[in-house]
């Protein structure tokens, strides 16, 4: 009995179904990994070429750069870094970038960049075309000259979107250098008629002449500013756009406007702001503003040049009678306005 038993408690067990095992749970890295080629994201060891990426080759991925030479390149598209080392005699032209642009022991290099940060050690004799959110910084380089972005194709505003940057936030001209020399500047501005075809040409292969280039000033998707260049007049005024659904076309039409009428604009900012915010900045007017404040950030722009002031209130009494826009009233009032205004804007964007 106990032999026939032990025969059935066995074979019992043999007729068991056996347990599928679940399958290995594939998670999204995964299969990106396996989609990316990280050869698609470098340019590394180039000599005497054009090479580069048109819109939607890059989408905001990491990019490397790396020892080129006599090389043109660009990279129309958005990306979330962007290294450049050991690079000499380049045109580069890169498109918005949501992080950091790095530039590592460069030399002689022209560049077009738009970037959250820029970063630049251990180089030499480097243009920059820059729009930069923050405020670009230097490190033991020299012969470093700063121009304002100016750049425009069909795709470069999504970009900037897609990067999550302003075209009204551009520090181009307030360069911070970590190491500064008590014998002459590290780095100056360009001047100010310098145009960028002189500096990055027009790509010449097939397949990047495709993207529909122009570096007009007034076509750039980046309002090209002053800077911190010395003004031409002491007459400045304050224009500020409260958020609605034309407030960049109507930013851009202003200054389109003023710049027919030599009225230069200085510099730009897109920035939220809350009810005690716009008391302070704009005081006895503030009411008449704070209901707007929690449809999106404003847009400021000053401008300047002899009649500013009176030629903005033209303008916007002509053209923006509809919509709710800040004006200085005065010219004894204007510089006011503007120190107040950026001044807060200025604290808001380190915080």
């Amino acid at each position: 009995m106990g032999c026939l038993f032990s025969r059935k408690s066995k074979a019992k067990k043999q007729e068991k179904p056996a347990v599928e095992e679940e399958p290995l749970k594939q998670y999204s890295w995964d299969k990106r990994a396996k989609e990316i080629d990280v050869k698609d994201y470098m340019l590394v060891g180039l000599k005497d070429q054009t090479v580069g990426r048109v819109p939607g080759k890059v989408a905001g991925e990491q990019f490397v750069i790396e020892d080129c030479e006599n090389c043109n390149i660009y990279i129309f598209d958005h990306s979330a870094t962007i290294t450049i080392d050991d690079c000499t005699n380049c045109r580069i032209f890169l498109g918005p970038i949501k992080g950091s642009v790095f530039f590592r022991k460069c030399v002689d290099c022209k560049c077009s960049v738009a970037c959250q940060q820029f970063r630049m050690r251990d180089c030499r004799k480097m243009d920059i075309f820059l729009s930069c959110a923050t405020q670009p910084i230097i490190e033991s380089s020299t012969g470093i000259k700063f121009g304002c972005f100016q750049y425009y194709y069909p795709e470069l505003g999504y970009q900037f979107k897609d990067a999550g940057l302003s075209i009204f936030n551009n520090n181009w001209s307030n360069i911070h250098d970590f190491t500064p020399s008590s014998d002459e500047n590290n780095w100056a501005l360009l001047a100010e008629d310098a145009v960028l075809n002189d500096f990055i040409p027009h790509p010449d292969s097939e397949e990047l002449r495709a993207v529909r280039i122009y570096t007009e000033l007034n076509r750039s998707i980046v309002p090209v500013t002053r800077g911190q260049r010395q003004k031409s007049s002491e007459e400045s005024c304050l224009v500020v756009f409260f958020a609605g659904d034309y407030t960049t076309a109507n930013a851009r039409k202003l200054i389109d406007e003023l710049a027919a009428k030599d009225i230069a604009l200085v510099q730009t900012k897109e920035i939220s702001m809350r009810p005690d915010d716009c008391n302070r900045v704009f005081k006895e007017k503030a009411a008449d503003f704070i209901p707007m404040l929690q449809q999106g950030p404003v847009v400021a722009l000053e401008f300047n040049g002899d009649g500013a002031v009176e030629a903005c209130h033209k303008i916007i009494s002509s053209v923006f009678s509809t919509s709710k826009v800040f004006v200085s009233e005065s010219i004894a009032s204007a510089s006011h306005d503007v120190d107040n205004f950026y001044n807060y804007a200025d604290i808001q964007m380190t915080m």
